[in-house]
C-alpha cells in the first residue's frame, strides 16, 4: 500500500495466484551501532558488523592510514562512502583506483585492499559467503538456522566484460518518477534513498511486504522509526506482536519477509536500503537502476 505520490505505487502487481503461507516467522533485528562498543578497534579504525540471512554490513569509522583487506573474497561486494570528505585507494588485481566521498563502488571477487587516505566512514556490504566476517557479526547467533521464507542466494549474471572495479557518484538529482538512487551488481542492490529533510508526513506512509526476500535499512544519519507487523495465519502459535522501533544512525535494521513494514523519518537524515540478491521489480522499472547497462538481469 503506497501513497499515490510514491513512485512504488506504479510497480507491477505480483503474479496472480495464492501467496505462500508461512509456517514460521523470523524476527526483525535492530542493530544500533551507536549503543554498542565496536566489535573490533585499533588506532586507525572502529568496526561494527551485523548480518541478515544473505548479506552483512561492515560499518567502519576510519582514520587516515586504516587498511581494509579482503583475501580470496568469494563474490562481489560493495563499498559505500557516505561522507563527502573521505578519500580511499582501492587496489584490485594490481591496479590502484582512487575513490572520494559521496560514492559507491563494486569490488570484484578475489584479493582487494582499501587504504583510507582521508578519514571518514566506510560501509562495506558483502554476502554471507564472507564467512570470516559473518563470525564477527553481533547478531550471528540469530542465524544459526536458515529462514525458510528466504530462498538460497543465487547471484545474477556477470557482465559481458567480466567482474571489474566499478565506481559511481551518489550525486544524482532526485526524480519524482524514480524511487531513490539505485545501483546493483551480481549480488547486491543498494538504494541510497533521497535524504529526509525532516519528519515524514504520517498521512503518507508506505506499509508493504515482500513475500520472499529480506530488506536491510541502514540508517546513516538522523533517526527513523521502523514499523513492522506480521500477518495472521491460521496457526496462532506463530503470531508476533507489532513492533515500532526507534533507531538513530548508525544502525542496521533487518526486515524479514513477509512482515508488513514502513519506516518513518523522525528528523532530517539519510537511510540506505539493501537487498541481496537484487530486486527484479525495481530492475524492471526503466530508469530506476542507474547502472542497469553495466549488469544484465537474469534471462
Amino acid at each position: 500500500m503506497y501513497d499515490q505520490t510514491d513512485p512504488r505505487a506504479a510497480l507491477a502487481a505480483p503474479p496472480a495466484g495464492p501467496a505462500p503461507v508461512p509456517t514460521t516467522f523470523s524476527p526483525a533485528h535492530y542493530e544500533r551501532f551507536y549503543e554498542t562498543p565496536p566489535v573490533e578497534q585499533d588506532a586507525a579504525a572502529r568496526h561494527w558488523y551485523a548480518r541478515a540471512q544473505n548479506f552483512l554490513v561492515a560499518y567502519t569509522e576510519a582514520e587516515a592510514g586504516a587498511v581494509l583487506s579482503r583475501d580470496a573474497q568469494p563474490d562481489e561486494y560493495a563499498v559505500l562512502l557516505p561522507d563527502a570528505g573521505i578519500e580511499i585507494a582501492v587496489e584490485v588485481s594490481g591496479t590502484r583506483h582512487s575513490l572520494s566521498g559521496n560514492s559507491l563502488a563494486f569490488i570484484p571477487p578475489g584479493n582487494s585492499r582499501i587504504e583510507v587516505l582521508r578519514p571518514g566512514r566506510v560501509v562495506r556490504i558483502l554476502t554471507t559467503r564472507a564467512e570470516d566476517l559473518v563470525a564477527k557479526c553481533s547478531n550471528a547467533a540469530a542465524y544459526a538456522a536458515h529462514d525458510p521464507n528466504i530462498p538460497p542466494l543465487r547471484p545474477w549474471p556477470e557482465p559481458p566484460g567480466g567482474l571489474v572495479f566499478r565506481a559511481y557518484s551518489l550525486d544524482v538529482p532526485p526524480d519524482p518518477k524514480r524511487f531513490g538512487r539505485i545501483w546493483r551488481c551480481t549480488t547486491l542492490m543498494v538504494n541510497v534513498l533521497d535524504p529526509a529533510d525532516g519528519p515524514r508526513d504520517p498521512r503518507k506512509m508506505s506499509p508493504h511486504h515482500h513475500d520472499d526476500f529480506e530488506q536491510g535499512s541502514l540508517v546513516l544519519d538522523g533517526a527513523y522509526t521502523h514499523h513492522l507487523r506480521w500477518p495472521w495465519t491460521t496457526d496462532m502459535t506463530i503470531w508476533r506482536p507489532d513492533e515500532h522501533e526507534y533507531c538513530r544512525g548508525p544502525s542496521l535494521t533487518v526486515i524479514p519477509p513477509p512482515s508488513i513494514h514502513t519506516s518513518e523519518a523522525k528528523e532530517a537524515g539519510q537511510m540506505v536500503d539493501l537487498f541481496c540478491p537484487p530486486r527484479e521489480d525495481f530492475s524492471n522499472k526503466p530508469g530506476w537502476v542507474l547502472n542497469a547497462a553495466d549488469y544484465p538481469m537474469p534471462s
